[in-house]
C-alpha cells in the first residue's frame, strides 16, 4: 500500500527536479527518461506501476494529450527498472468513448496491445476514500481501485495552460482518476466544489509518487483544449509533483506562487519555493519559453 501521509513542507527534505531537452517525439525518449529516473534511485523491483497520462479527448493532431511516444518510453523504462507490471490508465473528462480517444492518439502504435495494459478509470471498480483535507466542500471521493492499489502512481501531464486553473500539470492531471461513472462527464461535481480546492483534495487522497511532464509540445492561451500549440522542447521529471509543477511554471514564464492550487499544495503536498528545489539537468533560464495566458491569469505571468 502506498504512503498517503501528508507532510508539512518545513518537515520535507529538499526535492529534486530534472529538466531534459527533447526537441521532438522522434528522438530516443526512453534513453532520456531512463537516465533521469536513475537520478532518483527508485526501488521499482517487483512493483506495480500506473502511468496516468492526460487524455482529455479526441486528438488526431496530437496537440492536446500527452504524446504516446512519451507514455510508451516511460513504460519501457519502469519495466527496465524492474517493475513487475506497468499499467496505463486515465478517465477522460470530455468524451465517454475512451476507446475512440486511444485510437485517435495512436497509443497502440507506440505502446503495443492494450488489452491487459490500459485501464479505463472512468469505469473501474471504485473504493470510498474519506478525505483527509477539507479544502473543498467534498468530504469523500469514490476513486478507482486500480489507482489506489498500485505500488507506484505516475502523473504524466502535458505542459498546458488552463482556462480555469491557470495551468494543468501533474496535480490538475489527477482529475482524470476521478471516475465519470460516479461523477459524470465532464466531472462537474469537482468544478462546483471549486476547481482549485478540488485539486488539493484529490491529490491529498491519491498523491502521485512521481511526475513526468510532456513539454516537448505544449499549449498556451485558452488551454486545455482550445489553446495554441507551443513548442517548448523539454521533459520535466521528479518525485515531488508540487516541485515539478512549480518548475514547469517557471519554465513557462509563470509564477507558481500566484496560482491558488499550487500555493495551497506547497503547504502539505510538496515544495513550491525555489530554494527547496534542486534543479538537475538543464537550468530553467536556459529553457524558459514564455507561455501566453488568458487575461484572467495575467497576474501569474512574470
Amino acid at each position: 500500500m502506498r504512503d498517503r501521509s501528508l507532510i508539512p513542507s518545513f518537515q520535507r527534505p529538499a526535492s529534486r527536479v530534472v529538466i531534459r531537452r527533447a526537441a521532438n517525439y522522434e528522438q530516443d525518449l526512453a534513453a532520456l527518461i531512463y537516465e533521469s529516473l536513475r537520478e532518483f534511485n527508485l526501488p521499482m523491483k517487483d512493483k506495480t506501476v500506473l502511468l496516468k497520462p492526460n487524455l482529455v479527448g479526441l486528438d488526431p493532431l496530437g496537440v492536446t494529450n500527452t504524446h504516446p511516444a512519451v507514455v510508451a518510453a516511460a513504460r519501457e523504462c519502469f519495466l527496465r527498472l524492474g517493475a513487475s507490471q506497468v499499467l496505463i490508465g486515465d478517465g477522460p473528462a470530455m468524451d465517454r468513448d475512451t476507446e475512440a480517444i486511444l485510437e485517435s492518439v495512436r497509443l497502440r502504435e507506440y505502446a503495443g496491445p492494450l488489452a491487459h495494459t490500459f485501464v479505463d478509470l472512468n469505469v473501474d471498480d471504485v473504493e470510498r476514500v474519506p478525505l483527509k483535507t477539507r479544502a473543498s466542500r467534498l468530504k469523500e471521493l469514490y476513486l478507482p481501485k486500480t489507482a489506489l492499489g498500485v505500488d507506484f502512481l505516475v502523473s504524466m501531464p502535458k505542459l498546458k495552460t488552463h482556462h480555469w486553473a491557470g495551468v494543468t500539470l501533474s496535480l490538475k492531471n489527477m482529475f482524470g482518476i476521478v471516475p465519470g461513472s460516479c461523477y459524470g462527464w465532464p466531472k462537474n461535481v469537482l468544478h462546483w466544489a471549486g476547481i482549485d480546492r478540488a485539486i488539493l483534495d484529490i491529490n491529498a487522497a491519491a498523491r502521485p509518487d512521481f511526475a513526468i511532464v510532456d513539454g516537448i509540445m505544449g499549449m498556451e492561451g485558452n488551454g486545455p483544449v482550445q489553446g495554441t500549440p507551443k513548442s517548448c522542447g523539454v521533459l520535466v521529471l521528479g518525485s515531488d509533483p508540487v516541485a515539478v509543477d512549480a518548475t514547469c511554471c517557471r519554465v513557462m514564464g509563470l509564477m507558481p506562487e500566484r496560482l491558488k492550487h499550487l500555493s495551497g499544495a506547497g503547504t502539505l503536498l510538496g515544495h513550491l519555493k525555489v530554494h527547496k528545489i534542486q534543479q538537475l539537468g538543464e537550468k530553467i533560464a536556459d529553457v524558459r519559453t514564455p507561455f501566453a495566458v488568458l487575461e484572467a491569469f495575467r497576474r501569474i505571468a512574470e
